[in-house]
Formats: C-alpha cells, structure tokens, sequence
C-alpha cells in the first residue's frame, strides 16, 4: 500500500467516525435535559442505529455492491446524512425527531460496510494493511469527543449540526476516493444471503448456538452504557465528560493489539469470558462511583475497560464466527452475528435501558445506582452460563488466522 492511499484511506475512516462520534456519545444529554423525553424514548432513539444495522445489509448487498461503484453511494449517503442530521438539529417533539433520526441512522450504518469494502478492495494484504487503516476509527471518534467538550455542544443542537457540517465534508470528500467498481452485479442475491440466515445451519452445533445467544443477550447490558453514561456523568458534576469518555478508545486500540497473545494464551473461550466480565465489572464499578463521587478511579476504570469490553465480544466473536463458518457461508456468518448483536441485542437493549431509566428517574433526578447495578447482574449471569455451556472447539484459538475484514 502506497504512503498516498494509506493518508486517502486515513480520512475517509476518520471522518465517518467522527460523523458518529459527534452526537452518539452525548445524545441522551441532550435529550434528556432539553428535549425532554422520557427515558423510553431516549432508548428507542438510542435504537434508532440497530435498526439501521438490520437494514443496511440491503443497501450494501442490493443497490451498492450491483449497480454504483462503492465511492458514489457512500457519498450520496453522507450527503443525505447531512441534511438529515440538520433536520434533526431542528425538531423538539419525539414524534418528528425519532422518524428523521431513524432515516438518517439507515444511511450511516451502511457507510460501515461500504468504507470496509473500499478499504478492502485496494488493499494489497488486507490481514497486516487493513488494522493500520481502522486505527482511525477510533482517532476520529476521541477527536469527536473532544470538539464537543470543546465546544460545549454535549446538551445542545449543535452536537447535530457539527456532525452535519462533517457528513457533508464526508460527502464531497467521498468522490475523490479511488474507483471501486460494484462487485456483484452478477451474482443473485436473497433477503436470507444478505442478512445471513444461510449461516442458520451453524446454529445446530450446541457451542456455536450458545455463543450466538450469549452474544445476544450481552448486547442488551452494553447498551446501558451507550444510552445513559455521558448524563451520568454530566449528573455528577464530572467536566468534559464527552472529552473523558473518549479515554475507552484509547484502550480500544490497547486492547486490539493485545488480542492476539491473549488469544494464544487462553483460548477463545478464556477472552469472551473476559468480555462478558468486563461489562459486569464496569457497571459495577459506575455502581459504587455513584455511592463515593470521591473515588474517581472506580469511573475511569470503568471507562477504561472499554477496550476488554468491545474488542473481547465483538472483535473476538468475528473471528470465532470466521473460524467457525466454512469458506461458503462464511459472509453469511458474519451477516448473521451482526444482524443478532448490533441489530437485535443492541435494539432490546436500548428500549430496555430506556425503560429501567425511566422507572428509575423522579422528575428530573435519576438513581443511578439500580440502573448501573441491573445491567451489572445481567453481566455476571451471562458469564456463568457461558462458562457452563460453550465448549470451546479446537482450532478457534489458532491466532494464525485473524480475519479483520469484518
């Protein structure tokens, strides 16, 4: 890979991500605290991005990867984004807010396979070239952070109409890409395909099955964080919490380099382990932060095993569904994990952190304790039962293959 595509590629990762980075983080501040909206609404908006997950693989599979090549369509669809997030800037009723919020997030979800594919497809060794390129992912997302503390954008509109301003810098940016022409226009193409239900057959393996539940099920827990933690901690007076909170990208990138030696070291079943336990631990920790707002160390701890957290279940569960799928339905495979864990798990998991918050809130004060200490119980539960039930199989915790195209 040339010095020229490397920097092309830099940019376009970092801005996508900074397009998200820029309101997902501090939306429920802004909600919560100016809008107004119930705890059940602030959830469903939160859901509005696993909907997204669930229906962009038709976007990709039908119209991006048949019929326009890769550098177009993703920029008509941050252009789009642009001025939907604008639009969303604007509304204050729940019942214009969520609809357009929903639309845009369709359109942003896809671009995540469509910068991969990009990526991928002038990659000359994906397995080495591809990391170095997805570093930026999480640089675009601290910068987001950052410029939101910043600029005091983290309890008003102006979070939407940065991140507005950055989709449309996206869009035009996005046709200056290399051309990737549209792989498959020859090839059919299903609804059971593009969503992964050929993979459906794995499900008849007990271990596989197990992982795919517990993948479920650990998606509705993590949810909590992504929903509730910026006013957590705006509610207990901590400055620049958008700024803060970007420290678990910092050990995203820690912890993705460390992967592949744990890996060999304690097997697939030790890291998922390791994973699930982190989320338990993490939430017990915001717990207890909130009894002793003294004992900062127990909420940057918690903020720094965002690292364990994502790249544990959600890098380590790609390649064990890599490992696992046969080179055939190896697409589907992974088509399935995400419409289970970033499409299912992460919608049930934001209308339920929704609902726990609003039982948990009087007038405009939330109890925090509860609603940490909930998911927190899910989590523990959720290790127990994975260590009871999966059986790691051999040959998952060869750390000679690790797939990053996903």
């Amino acid at each position: 890979m040339s010095p020229l595509l490397l920097v092309r590629l830099w940019i376009m990762v970092f801005s996508h991500y900074f397009v998200w980075g820029t309101w997902y983080v501090t939306m429920g501040t802004y909600a919560t605290t100016k809008l107004n909206f119930a705890g059940g609404q602030v959830g469903l908006a939160y859901g509005s991005t696993a909907v997204g997950a669930l229906v962009s693989p038709l976007i990709v599979g039908i119209i991006a990867d048949r019929y326009f090549p890769t550098q177009r369509i993703l920029a008509f669809l941050h252009l789009v984004g642009a001025v939907l997030l604008y639009w969303v800037s604007t509304l204050t009723e729940f019942s214009g807010f969520y609809p357009v919020l929903l639309a845009y997030t369709i359109t942003y979800m896809a671009g995540h396979g469509l910068t991969n594919g990009l990526t991928l497809h002038h990659l000359k060794n994906p397995a080495k070239e591809f990391p170095l390129v997805m570093v930026m992912a999480s640089v675009g997302w601290i910068m987001a952070g950052l410029a939101v503390s910043w600029l005091e954008l983290e309890d008003n509109a102006g979070m939407f109409r940065l991140a507005s301003g950055a989709a449309l810098v996206m869009g035009v940016y996005s046709l200056t890409l290399p051309h990737t022409p549209p792989k498959g226009a020859s090839k059919p193409a299903s609804l059971g395909t593009l969503l992964g239900f050929d993979a459906l057959k794995l499900m008849r393996d007990r271990s596989f099955a197990i992982f795919m539940i517990c993948s479920f099920l650990i998606c509705v827990p993590l949810s909590f964080y992504f929903s509730w933690m910026n006013l957590f901690m705006n509610e207990m007076n901590i400055p620049n919490a958008a700024a803060k909170m970007t420290l678990g990208q910092v050990s995203d990138v820690v912890f993705l380099l460390l992967l592949p030696a744990m890996l060999f070291r304690i097997g697939a079943k030790g890291i998922l382990m390791l994973g699930i336990g982190a989320w338990a631990l993490r939430f017990g920790l915001f717990a207890l932060f909130h009894q002793n707002p003294s004992a900062l160390w127990m909420l940057f701890t918690g903020i720094l095993l965002h690292g364990m957290c994502y790249d544990f279940i959600f890098v380590m569960g790609r390649m064990y569904v890599d490992k696992r799928a046969g080179e055939d339905i190896r697409g589907a495979a992974q088509g399935l994990h995400a419409v289970i864990t970033l499409g299912a798990g992460m919608f049930v998991g934001s209308w339920l952190s929704g609902i726990v918050a609003q039982h948990y809130t009087q007038g405009t004060t939330h109890d925090w304790q509860p609603i940490w200490l909930i998911p927190a119980a899910m989590g523990a539960v959720l290790v127990v039962v994975f260590a009871l039930f999966f059986k790691e199989d051999p040959g998952t915790s060869d750390a000679g293959r690790v797939d990053h195209t996903y």
